[in-house]
């Protein structure tokens, strides 16, 4: 693979701070262009682009060969359903749109288990609504990462989430079968496991639960570093 540039956003938070350094690290990557509202730890490998994202579309010189988004808040941060899904669905579908216009023909977006557009529940039925919207789009690949319970340490805490991550974790042996998804899995691992499918390149659109998560995460990390 010749040397690719890599986009993302929402590298602040925890799966996109992760899935940052990883990128930093990948020697498959020359460069990495971070779009953020505040500054992240700079590198060599790092371009940052500091903006409002109200503002996406007027972003220029930003070529990409593959696009990675982690953005994503609590309604209870956002403050309202409404700012929920301004930023889970507004945000992120800018940025796939601005990714596409810039280059990327591979997407990689985290999501949530249960996501569906069709969904009584507004958190899932948003998240729905933008793997639809991403999936929609032009893209060579698509590649969805449907998580539950993370393990990782973020700069905020969110309330209940403690709560339940340890209860998933205490019954995690009982998660067997479809329930296999609902098992918490490290944010590094979910990092770890969206730029190995992006790297594998596979055309069309996928979706990836624990076990496929996982399983590109294991095998992402037993690789040479060279």
């Amino acid at each position: 693979m010749p040397p690719r540039t890599a986009l993302i956003a929402g590298a602040t938070g925890l799966v996109g701070s992760l899935c940052l350094k990883q990128l930093i690290a990948d020697p498959a990557y020359d460069q990495v262009i971070a779009i953020s509202r505040r500054p992240v730890p700079e590198s060599p490998k790092l371009t940052q682009k500091i903006v409002d994202f109200d503002k996406l579309g007027q972003l220029t010189s930003i070529a990409a060969d593959d696009a990675f988004c982690a953005l994503g808040t609590t309604i209870r941060k956002a403050g309202s359903q409404e700012a929920f899904r301004k930023i889970d669905l507004g945000y992120s579908k800018a940025f796939a749109e601005l990714a596409l216009a810039n280059g990327a023909r591979q997407f990689a977006l985290v999501s949530s288990v249960g996501a569906n557009a069709r969904s009584t529940n507004f958190y899932l039925r948003t998240k729905g609504e933008i793997e639809d919207a991403v999936k929609a789009l032009p893209f060579t690949s698509v590649h969805i990462f449907q998580q539950i319970f993370l393990v990782g340490s973020r700069s905020e805490q969110r309330p209940g989430e403690g709560i339940g991550f340890a209860l998933a974790k205490a019954l995690q042996f009982a998660f067997i079968s479809a329930l296999r998804r609902y098992r918490p899995i490290s944010a590094s691992s979910v990092a770890a496991a969206m730029i190995a499918a992006v790297k594998r390149a596979d055309p069309g659109r996928h979706t990836y639960l624990f076990d496929d998560m996982q399983a590109l995460a294991d095998r992402r990390l037993a690789l040479p570093k060279s």
